[in-house]
Parts: structure tokens; sequence; C-alpha cells
């Protein structure tokens, strides 16, 4: 599956430390493939119609949501605040 990724989302990147980009990069490899593929723990996110978030770690979350027949990518960072603001 093919991404397109928000302004925010690469400005989010950008701040991340490069160990957490590694494990991102594996993530969005297992999501080309599966987006719900059980070690991502995909989930809607409650309140929201059509957005998902995702696991990069325990700590780090990613949101996404169809377009096009594409992932787009949201947010990407700490828990609580990637969740606050979809």
């Amino acid at each position: 599956m093919e991404f397109l990724y928000s302004n925010r989302f690469k400005k989010d990147y950008k701040k991340l430390p490069d160990n957490i980009k590694k494990i991102l990069q594996e993530k969005l490899n297992l999501m080309a493939q599966n987006p719900f593929h059980p070690s991502l723990r995909t989930k809607k996110i409650r309140g929201e119609s059509n957005i998902f978030e995702c696991s990069i770690n325990m700590s780090i979350r990613m949101t996404w949501q169809y377009q096009d027949k594409k992932i787009f990518l949201r947010t990407v960072g700490p828990h609580d605040f990637t969740l606050d603001n979809p």
C-alpha cells in the first residue's frame, strides 16, 4: 500500500530520535503489507469516524486514515499528545 504524509507528520518525524525512526520504518514496512498486522496494535480512535492509531512502541503512537486507496499518515509522537491531536 502507498503512503501519503501530512505536513504535520513530516514535522513530527524530524523530532524523533534516530532509534525511533528506525523502528517506525520497520512498522511502516509492516503497515504497507497489512495495516492491521497484530504487532501494530491498530485500532480506530474513539470519537473519530475514520482515523486509526497504531503503536510504534509502548510510548510512541502514529495516527492515519485511508485516503484515495492510500494510507494518509497524520501524526507521530508521544502517546497522549498524538491521541489528543489525531
